[in-house]
């Protein structure tokens, strides 16, 4: 069966810029400050002064450097940045050039930058200065990219500037002259268009995703209205949040459009601070000095946020938390609201949907491990659940979570292999199981991670939300591995904990007391010191299966 949200109102007919800056969406006045840096808050922009900027850069990009001069979504400008006040600036310039918006981590090492540079190909790079220039230049020397089409995107105090990375002189290329975005309203246009590729973890190939105006549009004004009624209802407060997780696509899960979209200042009137890179005690002081209301994080923040006796007073002006990437353990969601003073709320989206397919449920508490309802608009998201012949499963029963509708994307670009084992008669495979219950969409597991253990399905997840209710247990990742003995998969579980505290065989007694027989850690209890995750907080499994393929071949030496 078809399941599909409450309709908000509908989507407006236009480009992203437009949007933005120019349409009675946005709540921003022209004096708004909607970007600032969280440790220099005076080193701010306005509404005004983005939309002048923006126009300024795109006009930079298209004279000096032909970016879109032969029509728009052919010409790709590959940002390598942390978080800084002109990232979002930069990313609509090269829209608004016409140009095509791509992200990378700066966390990368030279060959996984490298890789993408290749892959691209990009017409230009960018990357802030706060990275140093090493990165760059090593990785451009091994696929003999360019230097004289890199850039380096300065937000310092007063000194606001674009300068080429082959420059010893560091002077500012952006001049006064402008350029304007051309305006879309048509529907057909709006849909087929080329403005960011993202790089998606659904696939092994990491296959970069196409966003298109009518994406991103879409998503912010459907996640927007939730808070807009919610604002109705009980009054509207003022609009801060916190810039603190990673600018790029890091495996599918925090891109750059989330602080267009979920955490868009222009649509909501308020401002965002921004982080150059996380750190948790920064991270705290400036909840509590900046009087943050708002924002969203990745469960491994929520983990600290709930374990750790930093934590007092630092979160007195939230009013909303939202937890995605991954789902939480009721134990950890209940931790974490105590301590923020406010109910966590969780939501979930990928990439190929441009960030969110349900949640938005503000001010309404839920503890029965749902995402939330699913988000909708005057076009419809349609979700179907279904079993592994394409059929539809029956009510309260898990299975492949589909979508369709203006959110999801037109496909990956240039990859028909991947379109084909992604997208069936219009909807999107999202390899996520789950199920829809009184209106409320709840995520078991990934398909491809749950474990089977005689025949019986065990979702990782629910055992790693078990562990980490445990007060010794700071982290935990479960994996299957295949048990000759009983010749099936098994889990195993790896825990981030003092094995003097606490030891393997409390802990498989712990899981024993709390989850049925086929749930059980089998497969024993390894300790390590972390967890490997990735920058946007999902389980690397791949890498603790490295893991534990190394400790079977010494155990076999």
């Amino acid at each position: 069966m078809l399941y599909t949200g409450k309709p908000t109102g509908p989507i407006p007919q236009l480009d992203l810029l437009t949007f933005l800056f120019d349409s009675p969406y946005t709540l921003a006045a022209e004096t708004t400050v909607i970007h600032a840096e969280a440790a220099n808050p005076s080193n701010a922009i306005t509404k005004a002064s983005a939309r002048q900027l923006t126009r300024r850069m795109a006009h930079t990009l298209r004279e000096r450097f032909g970016i879109g001069k032969n029509g728009a979504g052919k010409d790709i400008v590959l940002v390598v940045s942390t978080g800084q006040i002109l990232v979002p600036i930069l990313f609509l310039a090269v829209i608004a050039a016409g140009g095509v918006a791509s992200l990378a981590s700066p966390s990368y090492k030279k060959e996984e930058l490298a890789k993408q540079i290749e892959q691209g190909p990009p017409s230009y790079v960018y990357l802030a200065p706060l990275l140093g220039v090493h990165l760059l230049i090593s990785a451009a020397s091994l696929n003999q990219f360019p230097l004289d089409r890199c850039l380096v995107l300065d937000s310092a105090p007063s000194q606001w500037r674009l300068h080429l990375l082959t420059d010893t002189s560091a002077r500012n290329i952006i001049g006064e002259l402008e350029l304007d975005w051309e305006r879309i309203t048509a529907k057909e246009e709006l849909e087929n268009s080329l403005i960011s590729l993202l790089w998606s973890s659904g696939l092994q190939a990491r296959p970069k995703v196409h966003i298109s105006h009518t994406n991103i549009v879409a998503a912010t004004a459907i996640e927007g209205g939730s808070l807009r009624e919610h604002w109705k209802r009980a009054g509207k407060w003022e609009y801060r949040t916190l810039a603190h997780l990673p600018t790029a696509h890091i495996a599918g899960n925090f891109i750059l459009c989330s602080h267009i979209q979920r955490n868009n200042t222009v649509t909501t009137g308020g401002c965002c601070f921004w982080m150059p890179t996380f750190n948790f005690e920064k991270f705290l002081a400036f909840n509590k000095s900046l009087r943050i209301t708002t924002f969203l994080s990745v469960p491994p923040i929520f983990l600290l946020i709930s374990k750790s006796p930093l934590v007092q007073d630092h979160f007195r002006a939230l009013k909303v938390a939202t937890s995605g990437a991954a789902p939480l353990g009721k134990e950890l969601q209940i931790g974490a609201s105590k301590k923020l003073g406010v109910f966590l709320a969780q939501t979930w989206g990928l990439t190929e949907t441009t960030g969110s397919v349900s949640g938005g449920d503000v001010g309404f508490e839920d503890l029965s491990g749902s995402v939330g309802p699913l988000l909708s608009s005057h076009l419809i998201i349609f979700v179907r659940i279904i079993d592994d012949s394409d059929n539809d499963c029956p009510p309260n029963t898990p299975g492949e979570i589909i979508v369709q509708g203006p959110i999801v994307t037109k496909g990956y670009h240039n990859n028909p292999e991947a379109n084909a084992e992604a997208f069936k008669d219009g909807f999107f495979r999202t390899g996520d199981i789950g199920f829809i219950q009184n209106e409320r969409l709840y995520i078991v597991d990934r398909k491809k991670e749950l474990i089977k253990y005689k025949g019986l399905q065990v979702a990782p997840a629910e055992l790693e939300a078990v562990l980490l209710s445990h007060p010794h247990i700071l982290d935990a990742a479960v994996i299957g591995i295949y048990d000759e003995k009983e010749c099936t998969e098994v889990p195993r579980a790896y825990v981030v904990a003092d094995k003097t505290v606490i030891g393997a065989t409390a802990i498989q007694e712990f899981v024993k007391n709390r989850l049925a027989s086929h749930k059980q850690v089998r497969g024993g209890v390894e300790y390590v010191n972390q967890i490997p995750k990735s920058a946007a907080g999902k389980i690397l499994r791949k890498e603790i299966r490295a893991i534990a393929q190394r400790s079977t071949k010494k155990a076999k030496l």
